[in-house]
């Protein structure tokens, strides 16, 4: 299975990056500028106390165990959606009738307190469209739990290496150009945000296809934030936090953090669409198991760009329109951080392939019957 790596340094240097993470984050609360294109969405200012205790300025709801606990019938297996690093997620329902999905953290996990206080600051200061929206968290003793938004259609991971059809169940349908294109459009529009409109700068360091979830209109939302990291915008991290297949090569080799660490992860988040595939999928041949190392020689080749087109798609995507897709894919995933596009520049692309394929779309004929 496919985790989360750290390069490990002495508990004590753990303990004292854990200590000042609450610290730093009282000093920068106030200085955050936020924004939102969806004038629906309002920021308010924030800060994160020592852990275990957040603020009450938060905007996120402070639940009690035991609300939790009746919200997702004492945590039923019934209603477990799902189970990545930090634990298991349920699904719930609030006694005002919202639908909502409750992370536990898992005690024994890989990610502990320090990630729960990190990502109720985090979503508790950023809103936008493109982002998983947090409507509370549980610090009651020694439980740990958030409550978000529930998106009923799950991660951009379900929807990619789908199962086969069998006799009785049939094959599901995959994602269409249109939709593939709309997904990284959002997940685009997510980290511009994160990069370009929250001051300090934001770096997400977990971008992956199962962090991107989708709503019942298949909008994308970034999720997990527990890794998130306030600016400057160049960094060294002391360790290296991420997943195995998205992390840049300068982040991986020295710990070299920026924005542009996100820029290559998004590149391989769009390579999984165009393709799809996943990042890293050892039922593969060892020479195709790692998505970037498989696609490379088609990337430096523009003629070659059709190869990586997911069969799937069965050709049903504009020409031209993949050869650009693919070409935004090849810049972020450039071996030198200053080569990388900015989030802003990819998206005004995704925009535009987003829109065309709308258009297409919806100009297609529409299938003659007999």
């Amino acid at each position: 299975m496919v985790g989360c790596f750290a390069c490990f340094k002495p508990a004590g240097e753990e303990e004292e990056e854990a200590r000042s993470l609450p610290s730093a984050s009282r000093r920068r609360g106030h200085s955050l500028r936020l924004s939102c294109s969806s004038s629906t969405r309002r920021q308010t200012g924030g800060n994160a106390a020592a852990a275990p205790e957040i603020s009450s300025s938060s905007r996120a709801r402070a639940f009690t165990y035991g609300e939790l606990a009746a919200a997702t019938d004492n945590f039923r297996a019934e209603c477990l959606l799902g189970e990545g690093g930090f634990g298991r997620v349920y699904r719930g329902r609030l006694e005002s009738g919202q639908v909502v999905a409750v992370k536990q953290l898992d005690r024994d996990g890989a990610q502990g307190n320090r990630e729960f206080v990190v990502e109720v600051l985090m979503l508790s200061l950023l809103h936008h469209p493109n982002l998983v929206n947090l409507v509370g968290y549980c610090a009651d003793g020694e439980q740990r739990l958030l409550v978000y938004e529930y998106m009923a259609l799950g991660s951009l991971a379900d929807h990619l290496l789908l199962p086969g059809a069998s006799i009785m169940t049939p094959a599901p349908a995959p994602l269409s150009w249109e939709t593939r294109m709309r997904v990284a459009l959002g997940a685009a529009r997510g980290l511009e945000y994160l990069h370009e409109t929250a001051n300090p700068p934001v770096i997400y360091r977990d971008l992956k296809s199962s962090n991107v979830l989708l709503d019942d209109a298949l909008c994308p939302k970034l999720s997990d934030f527990g890794l998130a990291k306030l600016g400057p915008v160049g960094d060294r991290s002391p360790r290296v936090m991420g997943t195995y297949g998205y992390c840049s090569p300068e982040y991986v080799r020295a710990g070299n953090l920026t924005v542009k660490t996100d820029v290559y992860s998004f590149g391989v988040l769009l390579l999984e669409l165009v393709t799809g595939r996943r990042a890293v999928d050892s039922s593969r041949p060892p020479a195709e198991q790692l998505l970037v190392a498989w696609a490379k020689p088609m990337l430096r080749d523009s003629k070659r760009y059709r190869e990586l087109a997911d069969p799937l798609l069965r050709g049903e995507f504009p020409e031209r329109d993949l050869k650009q897709a693919v070409a935004v894919a090849a810049m972020c995933l450039q071996d030198e951080a200053s080569a990388r596009p900015l989030m802003s520049d990819a998206a005004v692309t995704l925009q535009y392939l987003a829109e065309a394929a709308t258009v297409s779309s919806t100009s297609a004929p529409a299938p003659t019957t007999s």
